[in-house]
């Protein structure tokens, strides 16, 4: 065995998803692989891991990889199957996902949706995701802490994307905690052990939906599912179970999405208090530092695609069947791409990141992740003079795909005039 062979096979050793260091760290164990082996084959697996950014860009744009799963793949959802090897409610409803689509499928569905996510749309919501952030601020300011993943982080993105899809302020309570119980179980650590939390809340939820869609086509309103139901009546038709499908998708990633960007970034501020101090000094700079807040600490760290053919990538040749997983995360700390790529810089001019994907797939939500953040963050550093680490500290949620907190007490001055 070759040198190069061995210091491959070694990468299982050292690499232990596991670890809460990783969890709390992942991007030094990323460099290591995008130094010793950054396009690694987990043969127990059939899965090529891909770690550059050069790699996982043209991974991401390349028409023969597929983000279509096919059900009568064993390693499909395999955290997902029931005892009998059937898949699980959450699985069944993840194969109607607009992103788990290639096109036309994936086109056409898109295409119905879209019309809610076009920046003039967006631009438009500005002043209702701002008036969210000061009522959810409003019981906090005086006391001078806050949890701010449980006082702000969780409810925003919940409440934005509740209104958008007509969900009643009576029905969203259980909302979050069952986006967070799909998240778990998607998590691919887990190892099957939340399948149960995970279909019992995407039943719960599309039970929710359906009864959002009766009243909506008895009473039409201004809402994305109101839309969707008359882009059904014109002729663009979707299935009932494409459309409650497409409504959990909506409200699982714009919530996911959006808390934890909003938690990974402002704990990296916290902890890097020099950038926290240019954006309180220069508000202008929000804009900027979202999007290198995304690249620095990406909630989302993979992506998967299965190649349609025989496709060589840098002397490695990823088979007909097989998967790649794309870590977002690395390629977001990749040097080739990104001058000293550890260091938080709100002034970063290349905001060329692929936390939102790229291509076909790139996330259909991003302008509204990024419009909730801005504000937020905008709000946080206006409102919230000495805004610093509480006693307690930040907690990590035990997913990797997902990478987030649970929880991050902070402290500040107290109250302070618009």
């Amino acid at each position: 065995m070759s040198a190069e062979e061995q210091a491959r096979d070694s990468f299982v050793h050292w690499l232990n998803p596991f670890d809460p260091a990783f969890r709390d760290n992942p991007y030094s164990t990323y460099h290591r692989l995008r130094e010793r082996d950054p396009i690694h084959l987990l043969p127990e697996f059939n899965l090529w891991c891909l770690t550059r950014y050069t790699d996982v860009q043209a991974v991401l744009r390349d028409p023969r990889f597929s983000s279509e799963p096919t059900s009568d793949d064993p390693n499909l959802f395999r955290n997902l199957r029931e005892s009998g090897g059937e898949l699980g409610p959450l699985a069944q409803t993840m194969l109607h996902w607009m992103p788990l689509k290639d096109p036309p499928h994936h086109t056409r569905l898109r295409d119905l949706v879209n019309k809610a996510f076009t920046p003039r749309h967006i631009e438009a919501m500005r002043p209702r995701i701002g008036a969210i952030v000061e009522q959810l601020l409003e019981p906090v300011v005086e006391a001078g802490r806050m949890d701010l993943v449980r006082d702000l982080a969780h409810p925003l993105p919940v409440i934005v994307i509740a209104e958008m899809l007509g969900v009643p302020v009576a029905d969203q309570g259980e909302l979050k905690q069952w986006s967070d119980d799909m998240a778990l179980a998607l998590d691919p650590l887990q190892v099957g052990a939340h399948r149960e939390e995970g279909d019992r809340a995407v039943r719960e939820m599309t039970k929710l939906f359906e009864r959002v869609v009766q009243a909506r086509r008895r009473a039409p309103r201004d809402d994305l599912l109101s839309a969707l139901l008359a882009a059904e009546e014109q002729g663009d038709r979707l299935s009932m179970d494409e459309l409650l499908a497409t409504c959990v998708l909506l409200l699982f990633a714009g919530n996911e999405t959006t808390t934890n960007l909003l938690g990974n970034g402002v704990l990296a501020l916290l902890q890097n208090p020099h950038e926290l101090g240019l954006l309180q000094q220069d508000p202008s700079l929000v804009r900027g530092a979202v999007e290198e807040l995304l690249r620095y600490d990406s909630p989302l760290q993979f992506a998967a695609r299965v190649a349609k053919q025989d496709v060589e990538i840098d002397g490695r040749t990823l088979r007909a069947g097989q998967r790649a997983m794309l870590i977002l995360g690395s390629a977001n700390h990749d040097p080739a791409q990104f001058p000293d790529p550890d260091r938080l810089d709100v002034r970063r001019s290349d905001h060329r990141h692929l936390a939102f994907g790229f291509g076909t797939h790139f996330c259909l939500g991003a302008g509204l992740a990024r419009a909730e953040a801005q504000i937020a963050l905008d709000t946080l550093v206006r409102r919230l003079p000495g805004l610093r680490l509480g006693a307690e500290p930040p907690v990590r949620r035990p997913s990797i795909a997902l990478r987030g907190l649970s929880s991050l007490p902070v402290v500040f001055e107290g109250r302070r005039s618009h």
